[in-house]
């Protein structure tokens, strides 16, 4: 009646383990996001930018470029449809100009090190952001008080 007498048998190889783990980090993020406050959630947004990067500028070293695709690929979504897409351009004022100009720069950046396989590039970037990133940070406490989550 059944192929095998062990019905996950197709979890049991390494390849498994990966696309399991991949999936175990899916639930993760979704679970941390179905709960997070609107300053979490760009905190989320920044520290993804971050890891997507190194993970970018390892694969670039290792000459993996599957991996290296992947992660700038995910860098640009997250400037695009993340922090991006997030910004209030009427409200933000100069301020709101000013990061737009510097997340299509970034995203700009990120493309042409893709294409010229680009360290230094990918640097850059993680340089413009970690003040960003930083700042976002030290206002963790003032925006928790001033916006409790909604439960």
């Amino acid at each position: 009646m059944y192929a095998t007498a062990q019905p996950f048998a197709n979890f049991a190889g390494p390849g498994a383990r990966l696309a399991l783990g991949g999936l175990y980090q899916q639930v993760r993020v979704e679970s941390k996001v179905d709960g997070a406050s609107p300053h979490e959630l760009v905190t989320m947004l920044f520290e993804g930018f971050m890891e997507a990067v190194a993970q970018a500028r390892g694969a670039m070293r290792e000459q993996r470029l599957e991996i290296k695709g992947a992660a700038i690929g995910r860098a640009v979504r997250i400037i695009e449809e993340g922090l991006r897409a997030g910004l209030d351009r009427r409200a933000g004022g100069t301020l709101a100009r000013d990061l737009d100009e510097l997340y299509s720069y970034l995203a700009m950046r990120l493309t042409l090190a893709n294409l010229r396989n680009d360290e230094a590039a990918l640097e850059e970037c993680q340089r413009l952001m970690r003040p960003l990133h930083e700042a976002w940070l030290a206002i963790a406490e003032e925006a928790e008080t001033a916006m409790p989550r909604q439960r």
